[in-house]
């Protein structure tokens, strides 16, 4: 499906050319008819030649409405530039040429229209000072069609150059990740919210849960239109009609984007490649207040010239655009620029890294590098690049073909090759470059040295304080230690991560009151010190590594046994149950010859490990 925009000075016969290929008035709203001057978007569609259904997007040509005019023009696949034949070129028609040249609009047709109002060699002259007009843009090799509205001479001929034209025109590419900037939304009794645009860059479907950006608020599509027929699944290039659920009119504008959750992520501070046009009435000095436009988004923007002290009419330059609100954005959006006073198109360029992450220094060559290699680097290149950026951060294929604007599918290409190559290293679906790889590696080596000197009598670093200290998302993490334990560089167990040659070691003075504790839990195994006496003797830590080494056995907070002692009184009560059903605490107090403290700890404890329960004052076995 493909979409054909109208452009051109007003009064030039837009909408009333419209009308006569299609039938339909793309004049919709009561001003525009009273004014007989178009005012906002219009939309109408027709069937060529071959058969072919082809939607067109009309446009306001007058100065004052630029911006509704921008709001429609940006998801074109092809132009139909409208030139009247008794006026010739006017202001907004170079003004609507240089917009279409930014936005690299792909080709069009140049109608001149009002041919049946003036003489043959009348529209030679036109024809020539229309041929200069194009020279040197993206229309310069476009077809001129003599037409007329009026008796429908050369619409035909229109029609075939259009076929022609889109033949040319390579369809939108289905990247998997649909989005549809919204230019319209209203309400319709019965159906409810409705919001139309141009879809790119991937297909909805009925049911499909979406995502409103920026903004966040979620909907479900509950039916879809293009040309006012019901589909189920709309597919990239069409316009299209969403009927969405769970979202009132007044949680929608024009401006945001309807998309799949989670794949597109709105932005204030993005890098750019700009065209400053020949055209401007000054140089673009660094920090220049501009209007940026891209999609059907309109906010105001700040520009930083990177590679240039001031842009010169005519120069191409790297920027940071800072945008005074967030705006839904994806790697090579195209975009406009321009002064707010006078309100004149400037410049405008592609969209090289959506979300930049840092405010860059000027006239550093790095920067420039990466934002060449960003804008024009191989597939390998941009991959390799987005990996180093991304440090110790490692990304899926997902999350790359979102930051560079490739597919999932070259995304994936690139990995496999470079993980064979030994340039990438893989964590799960998530990777790594190699470099950074080994900067990890290096980070939790370090990590534990420190835990290891910081806290030597502990048996090793929580394993959830180091995925915490990490950053890494859970299933990384996992990943990461199950590398780095196959590469020797750490045992991990359920709870604890160490350093393999770590042991915990006590000082001569530490063992020797370690010893003495421990003789005094041999001399009254079943009365032996509470746990706050043990502490009291050598510290909450050493008692800690006593346990962990199994030389003491923690019951409770307050209990400990030796674990000669807890063999001894668990195995028993093991096998009195076994023998008589049951136990109670009084017996086992009376065969150990202990207090009720250390019986009901025992007991207690065996309940939580699932040895035995409570029934009443006894216990059974489970």
């Amino acid at each position: 499906m493909r979409v054909i925009g109208t452009a051109g000075h007003v009064d030039h016969g837009k909408s009333t050319l419209v009308k006569a290929l299609t039938g339909i008035d793309p004049d919709r709203l009561k001003e525009e008819k009273e004014r007989e001057m178009t005012i906002d978007l219009g939309f109408a569609w027709l069937t060529l030649p071959s058969g072919e259904t082809v939607s067109i997007v009309d446009v306001p040509g007058h100065e004052g409405f630029i911006k509704n005019m921008l709001a429609g023009v940006g998801g074109i696949d092809a132009a139909l530039l409208v030139i009247a034949a008794d006026e010739g070129v006017m202001p907004q028609t170079r003004e609507h040429l240089a917009i279409l040249d930014l936005l690299q609009i792909k080709g069009g047709v140049v109608a001149l229209t009002k041919s049946d109002l003036v003489e043959a060699g009348w529209i030679e002259m036109v024809l020539a000072d229309v041929r200069a007009a194009l020279a040197g843009t993206a229309l310069a090799d476009a077809r001129i069609v003599p037409v007329s509205a009026k008796t429908r001479a050369g619409l035909d001929d229109l029609l075939i150059e259009l076929e022609r034209l889109l033949r040319d025109v390579s369809p939108r590419d289905d990247l998997g990740r649909p989005r549809l900037p919204i230019d319209r939304v209203f309400s319709i009794a019965g159906f409810g919210t409705v919001v139309t645009g141009t879809l790119i860059d991937g297909a909805f479907k009925v049911g499909d849960e979406v995502e409103i950006v920026p903004g966040g608020k979620r909907g479900r599509v509950r039916g879809l239109q293009t040309h006012k027929t019901k589909v189920e699944r709309a597919v990239p290039g069409s316009r299209v009609a969403i009927n969405l659920a769970g979202l009132a009119v007044e949680d929608l504008a024009r401006g945001q984007v309807v998309a799949l959750p989670g794949t597109l992520t709105a932005t204030t501070l993005l890098d750019a490649r700009i065209k400053y046009i020949a055209a401007a009435p000054k140089p673009l000095a660094h920090n220049a207040e501009v209007d940026f436009f891209t999609g059907s988004a309109q906010v105001p923007a700040r520009v930083r010239l990177l590679d240039h002290a001031e842009l010169m009419p005519g120069d191409v330059g790297w920027v940071q655009l800072h945008l005074a609100a967030p705006v839904a954005l994806a790697k090579h959006d195209r975009f406009i620029l321009r002064f707010p006073s006078p309100s004149i198109t400037v410049g405008g360029g592609s969209v090289v890294d959506p979300h930049a992450t840092t405010r860059h220094r000027r006239f550093k060559a790095e920067v420039i590098t990466r934002l060449e290699t960003l804008a024009r680097g191989t597939p390998e290149e941009i991959v390799m690049q987005f990996l180093a950026a991304r440090g110790t951060n490692a990304a899926d294929a997902k999350e790359i073909a979102g930051g560079t604007g490739l597919s999932v599918d070259a995304v994936t290409e690139v990995l496999t090759a470079r993980a064979a190559a030994g340039q990438v290293v893989a964590l799960g679906s998530a990777f790594l470059s190699t470099p950074n790889w080994h900067a990890l590696a290096e980070k939790i080596r370090a990590m534990l040295a420190e835990y290891h000197r910081q806290y030597p009598l502990r048996p090793g670093l929580p394993r959830e304080e180091l995925k915490s200290r990490l950053g890494l998302a859970p299933r990384v993490f996992d990943r990461v230690i199950e590398r780095a334990r196959a590469a020797n560089l750490l045992v991990a167990s359920e709870d604890i991560v160490r350093q393999p040659d770590f042991v915990v070691k006590f000082d001569a003075d530490l063992q020797r009151k370690a010893n003495a504790l421990l003789a005094q839990f041999d001399r009254a195994p079943y009365t032996p010190p509470s746990a706050q006496e043990a502490e009291a003797a050598l510290g909450a830590e050493a008692v800690a590594a006593l346990i962990a080494q199994g030389k003491l056995v923690r019951l409770n907070e307050q209990v400990l046994l030796s674990p000669k002692a807890f063999a001894a009184m668990q195995d028993w009560v093991v096998a009195t149950i076994r023998a008589q059903g049951q136990v109670t605490a009084a017996q086992v107090r009376d065969r150990f010859n202990t207090s009720r403290k250390y019986v009901i700890a025992l007991l207690e404890y065996l309940d939580d490990k699932r040895v035995t329960q409570r029934v009443g004052d006894a216990r059974v076995l489970r």
